[in-house]
């Protein structure tokens, strides 16, 4: 299979739901082996491993392995969440939507950008003054904890396994193309890492790995749209304008319709669809526990406030940054030979770059910095996927040994000791299970993987999430049938939808599901079944969960009966 086009990657991937994931990479060709990328991103790795040692050393008990004891600084948590946040799809694969296509790529910038509102006003405060250590704590706090947590920990692990195996395919392929290296032992090296940074070093280690990744991403970044504008004399109308002219040459079009790459194109053309990516991109992002694991790592609500301010910020700035970087593609990458497939243009009659069009950012490092800046890039892009992995890994850990074992086998009769045993035995699986599917997968369409990832998200997660803390009728009946119904019809209808039955599993030429974004339906009908369950239920468990809201709604508003309560 070959790379996918930009048009195939927005309509399976964004369509479904895509917020920020390893794009699908296809099968890529091995190149000759990139020297400059191998010795920075052996730096990269060394560095790293160096903090995870230290962190080690600081790791002594579960808070500190979820949460590095709560000493993060809103500062430091705000990077580390641009850090999980910013991935390679979100590099390579908007700059390369750009490229092809124009304004569709800002309209997705924007999508992923306003998720963060919620985040700060209506999740990071009261999720802090609640949780402990995931969003299971939260959801949990008055409801009965056993089925609560469980389905909170499965939906969880629901996205983690998706979106881990995107991303382990994505570096495969990445590291194939870049680096020359075979993509078994690039899945491998992403696994052994992963699995080193989050065992030994904990949260603390992954904080830092994300920290020290969002800085070389946004500082690439900042060059190569640096560069850009220079060209262009530090003004958007030449820019624009030379792209469209540029763009009419090479894509053998007239001005008139080479201008249309100013406005809104076909990528989001059906309103049912275009309303669903927006649903998942808005809630999606409040729902996804390797954000919200985050917020735990701050000391108090205004630190966890701080955080979303800041993150919010260098990721609007990112975003900005790759819409230069795709209009630059076009200025210095598309109608330069040594960066185009011939071979594969005579083919296709479309414009295609070596090693697939999702590479547009990296071949215009390439343009504006040559093989040094180009090695850098590349190691940024991997450095990319090993951050936000680590932090899935945690999340994923965290799962399945506070939640699965601790609290729903053990209902909470356990030892920090025992429990940090099990959660490191949990990265180990979780890093071998990713590695097994990353190899399996490797010819596979994984876009629809990230696709259903954030759906869940947004269909399972947020609506049990929210309502639990902001509605007092909620019962635990009602979050379990609300997240069940969510969960189960966001997985079936992206099965049945033209991305997976046809595109991917080939099953016929028409999907059952004509629509590719399940948000649309399956979170206003969780939303209903967690209304419907909870106010149909007069037990005498859920009239005193009713009561118990009060106490939790002081808590959330004001942090009272938590440790650090003073500082709030």
């Amino acid at each position: 299979m070959k790379w996918n086009s930009l048009l195939t990657f927005a309509g399976t991937a964004m369509l479904s739901g895509l917020a920020f994931a390893g794009p699908d990479l296809g099968a890529a060709e091995q190149q000759a082996t990139n020297w400059p990328a191998i010795i920075m991103f052996l730096i990269f790795v060394g560095a790293t491993l160096g903090i995870t040692k230290w962190a080690a050393k600081q790791t002594t008990n579960t808070k500190d392995f979820y949460t590095a004891g709560g000493g993060i600084s809103g500062f430091q948590n705000g990077l580390a969440i641009a850090g999980d946040y910013m991935s390679a799809a979100s590099f390579l694969g908007i700059s390369a939507m750009v490229f092809l296509s124009g304004f569709d790529g800002l309209l997705y910038s924007l999508g992923f950008m306003v998720g963060w509102p919620i985040v700060l006003f209506l999740i990071a405060e009261r999720l802090r003054n609640l949780g402990k250590y995931n969003l299971s704590d939260v959801v949990s706090f008055r409801l009965q904890e056993k089925p609560v947590r469980t389905l909170a920990a499965l939906s969880s692990l629901v996205v983690v396994a998706f979106y881990l195996i995107a991303q382990m395919v994505g570096a495969g392929q990445l590291i194939k193309l870049l680096f020359g290296l075979n993509y078994n032992i690039a899945v491998v090296i992403v696994g052994l890492l992963m699995m080193a940074y989050v065992m030994f070093g904990g949260m603390l280690a992954t904080t830092w790995v994300q920290i020290i990744k969002a800085v070389m991403l946004l500082s690439g970044a900042t060059f190569m749209a640096f560069m850009v504008m220079k060209g262009v004399g530090f003004s958007f109308t030449n820019m624009f304008e030379q792209s469209i002219q540029v763009f009419s040459k090479v894509h053998d079009l007239t001005l008139d319709d080479a201008t249309k790459i100013m406005g809104p194109g076909s990528l989001a053309s059906n309103p049912i669809d275009a309303i669903s990516l927006g649903l998942a991109l808005m809630f999606g992002t409040a729902g996804l526990p390797h954000i919200l694991m985050r917020f735990f790592t701050v000391k108090d609500a205004k630190e966890a406030r701080k955080s979303v301010v800041v993150a919010t910020g260098f990721i609007g700035y990112f975003y900005l940054l790759t819409f230069i970087i795709g209009f630059g593609a076009i200025l210095y990458v598309s109608n330069n030979p040594q960066f185009l497939d011939i071979a594969k243009m005579a083919v296709t009659g479309k414009l295609e770059l070596v090693g697939g069009n999702n590479m547009a950012a990296v071949h215009l490092s390439d343009a504006l910095g040559g093989d040094l800046f180009m090695g850098f890039i590349s190691a940024v892009a991997f450095a990319t996927i090993l951050a936000v992995v680590a932090g899935l890994t945690l999340s994923g850990a965290s799962a399945i040994s506070h939640d699965l074992y601790a609290n729903v086998l053990k209902k909470g009769q356990t030892t920090p000791e025992s429990e940090l045993r099990m959660s490191k035995i949990a990265t180990l699986g979780l890093a071998i299970f990713a590695m097994i599917l990353g190899i399996l997968f490797e010819k596979q369409n994984v876009a629809f993987m990230v696709g259903l990832a954030f759906s869940v998200a947004a269909c399972a997660n947020f609506p049990v999430l929210v309502l639990s803390m902001f509605w007092k009728g909620l019962t635990t009946r009602g979050a379990v049938a609300g997240g069940v119904v969510g969960l189960v019809l966001a997985v079936v209808l992206i099965v049945l939808s033209k991305a997976v039955w046809v595109d991917t599993l080939g099953i016929s030429d028409t999907p059952i599901n004509p629509y590719n974004g399940p948000a649309l339906f399956a979170m206003p009908l969780a939303f209903f079944f967690c209304w419907l369950f909870s106010v149909t239920d007069n037990s005498v468990q859920a009239q005193a969960e009713r009561k118990a809201f009060d106490a939790q709604f002081v808590r959330s508003q004001t942090g009272i009966g938590i440790s650090g309560a003073s500082d709030h």
